[in-house]
């Protein structure tokens, strides 16, 4: 395959080519310093045609329906003339780079559906690939015109709020019926929602779903006090109550551009997302260098077997990373 330069990239993603879009975001998640170098070029050149798109993300708890639901939404906002990208962030799929085949599986009308895009979040195993690869790849997807990202998270321990912190918007899909209301909720995804949907409320179900609905706004004032997102209900299957998440998610959109609190919000999204890389820059020079990875090996049992402290470890091995910075410097 003919390999593209920056300007074929950003032609292509421009001209919502799918196959060059599709190839710009495997530059994004390389691992080659010589492919992050061109991605970078590829992304600054793309700036200025990103930024309007609506920044969801979907999380929920196991069994809540979040392919069903989102291929449902989905569907409904391509049907009213929105192109809409879906990315599903996986920080356990490191071998397979995410599971695409299972993601359009159930969301088979949206895969085949031309104003969507439907594409894996890949993260290498950690929490930081998220920040590394996702918000890049919004940013790609926006360059194409697509004006709705939805980033599907599957829920692995800190995932919900790092996502949280690179959307506009965070919705937590629940289910009722299912003992304990309340079980099972990291307390963490209720202080960073936006709004709790709770999907399935169809059929013998549906007074349950009410139920639970009354129980979640009450447990959200305790937690929040006046800060209490909307508590809906809604069935993906039925796509009832659809209208009534996108058209909250709307109005909060356009309450934080009146506000400014969008701009805010990004801005520091932007800052937070820079200091994200330095650190996760500098965790990679540590372990990639072979005469730190071998001090950090001897810290960590020392610390481990209560020879050393943990703050006399982290000095010597941060003094070292900067002798060994200024080396590098002064042979320059």
């Amino acid at each position: 395959m003919k390999r593209l330069d920056v300007k074929a990239y950003v032609d292509g993603v421009r001209g919502r080519d799918r196959a060059v879009l599709a190839r710009a975001i495997t530059l994004i998640e390389s691992e080659q310093p010589a492919h992050a170098e061109l991605a970078q070029q590829v992304l600054e050149a793309l700036l200025p045609e990103t930024g309007g798109a609506y920044r969801v993300g979907v999380s929920g708890v196991p069994g809540a329906g979040k392919s069903t639901f989102i291929d449902a939404l989905g569907t409904q906002l391509t049907a009213g003339g929105h192109r809409v990208a879906v990315l599903a962030v996986d920080p356990t799929s490191s071998v397979s780079g995410g599971s695409i085949l299972g993601d359009k599986t159930r969301m088979s009308r949206l895969s085949n559906d031309a104003n969507a895009f439907i594409r894996p979040s890949p993260t290498s195993g950690t929490l930081g690939g998220v920040t590394r690869k996702t918000r890049e790849t919004i940013l790609i997807c926006e360059a194409a015109g697509f004006d709705v990202v939805l980033v599907e998270t599957v829920g692995v321990g800190q995932s919900e709020t790092i996502v949280a912190g690179m959307v506009d918007f965070f919705l937590v899909l629940l289910i009722a019926g299912a003992g304990d209301e309340l079980q099972g909720i990291k307390r963490g995804i209720l202080e960073v929602a936006d709004m709790l949907a709770i999907n399935k409320a169809d059929g013998d179900n549906q007074p349950r779903a009410i139920r639970a609905q009354a129980s979640y706004r009450s447990a959200l004032r305790l937690m929040r006090g006046e800060d209490v997102p909307p508590v809906v209900t809604c069935s993906a299957i039925e796509k009832t109550g659809l209208d009534e998440i996108w058209a909250l998610i709307v109005e909060s959109r356009r309450g934080r551009e009146a506000s400014g609190e969008l701009q805010r919000t990004r801005s520091s999204q932007q800052v937070r997302w820079m200091w994200d890389m330095v650190e996760d820059g500098l965790r990679r020079a540590l372990r990639g260098d072979d005469e730190l990875s071998a001090l950090i090996a001897q810290l960590e049992d020392a610390v481990g077997h209560g020879q050393t402290t943990a703050s006399a470890a982290a000095r010597k091995v941060l003094r070292r990373f900067a002798d060994r910075a200024g080396d590098v410097l002064r042979r320059d």
